[in-house]
């Protein structure tokens, strides 16, 4: 049986495609698709649940580091339209896509702390 990260990888691969469904997920896989839906049971979870978790990663992922319109990522992670994947990311993480791309953003334009060593009794 196929480990959950190739699972994962299937799905990943099968957005890049544009198809990620059950049933594509389960041909790259080559295996069945009733199958699957029981290994992925056995491990408790579903191809959807995993669909979303392999497409906030990679949401998250092209917010942080790519200037991709909403529409676009939204279009390549297989939603229909910019909204709908704004009301899932914000279902899967309480944030607005935009927000997460701003906190993001801010995040790498604070200069990196350095630690310094405290001083210590026997030190001036």
């Amino acid at each position: 049986m196929p480990s959950a990260q190739a699972v994962r990888a299937a799905i990943a691969e099968s957005l890049r495609h544009g198809d990620a469904t059950l049933d594509s997920t389960a041909r790259a896989l080559k295996i069945s698709v009733r199958t699957l839906q029981r290994h992925l049971g056995r491990i408790g979870t579903s191809h959807s649940e995993m669909l979303a978790e392999v497409r906030l990663k990679i949401a998250c992922r092209l917010l942080a580091h790519s200037t991709n319109r909403l529409s676009d990522i939204a279009k390549f992670l297989g939603y229909a339209n910019a909204s709908s994947f704004t009301r899932s990311f914000v279902r899967l993480t309480k944030i607005q896509p935009v927000v997460y791309r701003r906190q993001q953003f801010a995040r790498k334009q604070k200069p990196e702390r350095t630690l310094t060593k405290p001083p210590s009794e026997t030190d001036g």
